[in-house]
């Protein structure tokens, strides 16, 4: 199921937030991406809807296994792509930016072979 650039950003962010926190809250979103937190709200609550993430009862955001595996998808993007450009002499604030970018539209095939460029030139 495809879901719009900012749904993508949302889970990317929830995923990154609790790589570092024991909870994630609407408050740590909105204070990470700059948003008003009505708009989060509005936001956590389609992405409650439609299955992508699960909120208790005491306000903590966990991801579901659809917001789990579209989340994962996007930050090894942001990750893979923010490392290729950086390898190209980009500077990593520039490359990072970009990356946030490119990682919402760029193909399956034109993704794949940057990470197999870079396997290869790892080495």
């Amino acid at each position: 199921m495809k879901i719009q650039e900012s749904a993508e950003n949302y889970l990317e962010t929830i995923l990154v937030l609790s790589l570092d926190k024991p909870y994630v809250r609407s408050i740590d979103i909105a204070n990470e991406l700059g948003f008003s937190k009505p708009s989060v709200s509005v936001a956590m609550k389609n992405l409650r809807n439609s299955g992508h993430i699960r909120v208790d009862e005491n306000g903590h955001i966990t991801l579901a296994p659809p917001g789990k595996k579209i989340a994962e998808m996007i930050y090894e993007r942001h990750r893979i792509l923010s490392q290729w450009l950086e390898s190209l002499g980009v500077s990593r604030e520039t490359a990072s930016e970009d990356a946030c970018r490119i990682e919402h539209v760029i193909s399956e095939e034109s993704f794949a072979a940057i990470k197999d460029h870079l396997k290869q030139t790892s080495v």
